[in-house]
C-alpha cells in the first residue's frame, strides 16, 4: 500500500477543495478527470481524495467523472456518500470492460482537456502538469504517460511485467508502426476534439483499447507525445500480466481486421453518437 502523506495541507488548498466539493461549477470545466472503476471499494476513496485535493489546488474549473463498470461491491455507494457536487458517477448495468468504462466517461465529459487515470493511482496525479504542457500549447493532441522512457521512474515493477511489456512494445512498434513505446500506461491526456473523435470510433472494450486509440490517432494524423512519469506497480492490482498479454495479442489481430473492413471509417457506436448530440 502506498504511504499516505499525513502532513497538513495549506489552509488555502483545503479551502479550494471545500469550494469544489460543495459549490457547483459556474463555468465549463477546463479539465475533466475520468477514472474507470470496477470493484474498487478498497482503493477508490484515497484515489478520489488525492485527485480532488490536487486538482482543486490548481485554481481552475475541473470535474471528476468515475465510470463504474458494473461493480458488484460497494464502490458506487461509497462514492455517492461523499456528496461531491462536481463529481459524477456513471453506473453501468453490467461489466463491459475497461475500454467501455473509459469511453463512457470521456464522452460524458465537458472539459477542454480530458485526463484518463487508473483507479489504483499507479501514476500520482501530481504528474498531470507534465502531460498538460505539450497538449495545452497546441502542438500535440495526446500526451501519453510513459514508463518506457529512460527518465521515467518505474518502481516495484515485477520482472514478469517488465519482460511482457518489452515484448509487446516490439510487436506494436514493428507490427503496427506505432512509435509510442508505452501504449498501456493508464495515464493519458487528450485535447477535447481529439478525444471525442477517437473515442467515438473506438470499438475495443477490453484492455487493448489504449492501443486501438493510438493506432487510430496515427491514422487520423493526431500528434502524440510520450512524457516520462513516475509509476508504481500498485499492490492489489487486478491485472494478470500473462493472461492480459495473450488477450492483447488477439486484440492486435482484431484491430487490424477492423481496419481492413473499414469499421473505423465512422463511429461504430450509434448510442454514443446520440450522447454526443445531446451534449452539443
Amino acid at each position: 500500500m502506498k504511504k499516505m502523506n499525513n502532513s497538513p495541507r495549506p489552509a488555502g488548498e483545503y479551502a479550494a477543495y471545500q469550494a469544489w466539493a460543495r459549490e457547483p461549477l459556474k463555468e465549463a470545466p477546463r479539465v475533466s478527470v475520468v477514472i474507470p472503476a470496477y470493484n474498487e471499494s478498497e482503493r477508490i476513496l484515497p484515489t478520489v481524495g488525492a485527485i480532488a485535493a490536487y486538482m482543486s489546488s490548481r485554481d481552475e474549473p475541473w470535474e471528476l467523472i468515475v465510470a463504474d463498470d458494473g461493480s458488484k461491491d460497494n464502490t458506487v455507494a461509497l462514492l455517492q456518500q461523499l456528496g461531491l457536487v462536481n463529481m459524477r458517477v456513471l453506473q453501468a448495468a453490467k461489466n463491459g470492460g475497461k475500454g467501455s468504462a473509459v469511453r463512457r466517461g470521456v464522452l460524458a465529459s465537458r472539459g477542454e482537456f480530458i485526463l484518463f487515470a487508473d483507479a489504483d493511482q499507479s501514476t500520482p496525479i501530481e504528474q498531470f502538469e507534465m502531460l498538460l504542457g505539450p497538449v495545452s500549447n497546441g502542438h500535440y493532441g495526446i500526451s501519453v504517460g510513459s514508463r518506457a522512457l529512460l527518465s521515467a521512474e518505474a518502481t516495484k515493477k515485477s520482472v514478469l511485467r517488465r519482460v511482457i511489456s518489452k515484448g509487446l512494445q516490439i510487436v506494436v512498434r514493428f507490427g503496427f508502426r506505432i512509435d509510442t513505446r508505452d501504449t498501456q500506461c493508464g495515464f493519458k491526456l487528450f485535447r477535447r476534439d481529439v478525444a471525442l473523435d477517437l473515442f467515438g470510433r473506438q470499438l475495443m472494450d477490453g484492455f487493448s483499447f489504449d492501443l486501438e486509440l493510438l493506432y487510430l490517432a496515427a491514422k487520423r494524423g493526431y500528434k502524440t507525445i510520450e512524457v516520462p512519469v513516475e509509476w508504481i506497480d500498485a499492490p492489489g492490482s487486478k491485472v494478470d500480466a500473462t493472461k492480459v498479454s495473450l488477450s492483447f495479442l488477439v486484440d492486435l489481430c482484431k484491430i487490424r481486421i477492423n481496419d481492413i473492413r473499414g469499421r473505423y471509417a465512422n463511429s461504430g457506436q450509434p448510442e454514443l453518437k446520440l450522447l454526443l448530440n445531446n451534449q452539443s
